[in-house]
């Protein structure tokens, strides 16, 4: 079978369970923003030289992985998703996150005014999936709104996780320069 179907040139796409919408569809939206997320983090992954960090950033990946299928769920295919195996964002992966800011907060990573992205590759990767993340839980409370069908924890995790990327940025940065960190003018 190819990837090439051909079942969505003329603008509509499958969700899960096979429902048909159009290609900007809000339900679209959040679960493509989220996958343009997911493959920012591969680029700061493949650039992080911690293996914390790299273990971070993957099993956030595969966390988004299931953000991604609950989001491309239409609203009368929630329950049938909810009784499935697959997995669904849940209160362990939230923790793990505010655990990584703990974690970093207690290095005494300290930052004054606005960051600057640029100052190390990693650091500048971690900025765009950061900057991609806010704009997911845009995307997601944009949903939200108009269905019943977003994950509860949804947007905490999206807001948790756009600050573990900050912090693990300026954590970068302060490796690399320490100087790097001195506040905007």
């Amino acid at each position: 079978m190819s990837i090439a179907t051909r079942t969505g040139d003329e603008g509509q796409t499958s969700l899960m369970y096979g429902k048909r919408v159009a290609k900007d569809d809000p339900r679209v939206e959040a679960y493509g923003t989220v996958d343009e997320l997911n493959a920012a983090l591969g680029l700061a992954r493949s650039t992080a030289r911690d293996p914390w960090v790299r273990e971070q950033l993957l099993a956030t990946q595969k966390d988004l992985v299931a953000l991604m299928g609950e989001l491309a769920v239409a609203d009368e295919d929630q329950a049938r998703y909810q009784a499935s195996t697959y997995p669904k964002i849940n209160p362990e992966m939230l923790a793990r996150l505010d655990a990584g800011v703990l974690r970093i907060e207690a290095q005494k990573v300290r930052f004054e005014g606005w960051a600057t992205p640029g100052a190390t590759l990693h650091a500048s990767a971690l900025d765009l999936a950061r900057t991609v993340c806010r704009r997911s839980e845009r995307r997601v409370y944009s949903l939200q709104q108009l269905s019943s069908g977003v994950p509860p924890l949804a947007i905490q995790y999206l807001n948790r996780l756009s600050d573990l990327l900050w912090l693990i940025a300026r954590l970068e940065e302060t490796d690399s320069d320490p100087s790097s960190l001195s506040s905007a003018p």
